[in-house]
């Protein structure tokens, strides 16, 4: 699956990451924040289902549940 990845900032300068189908717009839910484009067109391999780069654990399976994956507040940058 590919996804495109966006960012936004956090308190005491870290970010955190939100992939989204390729092509697709952000939920609803996840609009709130100001997110800004960080990567289009990005593989996410179905064998590993991770995407370490973003601090995203689990994509595949986030995006099944709820359409989009986004990093957890442990793993903020």
């Amino acid at each position: 699956m590919r996804v495109d990845i966006y960012y936004r900032d956090e308190a005491k300068g870290k970010h955190s990451y939100l992939a989204v189908p390729e092509g697709k717009p952000i939920p609803e839910e996840a609009t709130n924040t100001d997110w800004h484009p960080e990567a289009s067109h990005v593989e996410v391999d179905d064998g590993l289902d991770d995407l370490s780069r973003y601090h995203i654990v689990h994509p595949l399976e986030q995006i099944g549940a709820k359409g989009y994956a986004i990093t957890s507040i442990s793993a903020q940058l």
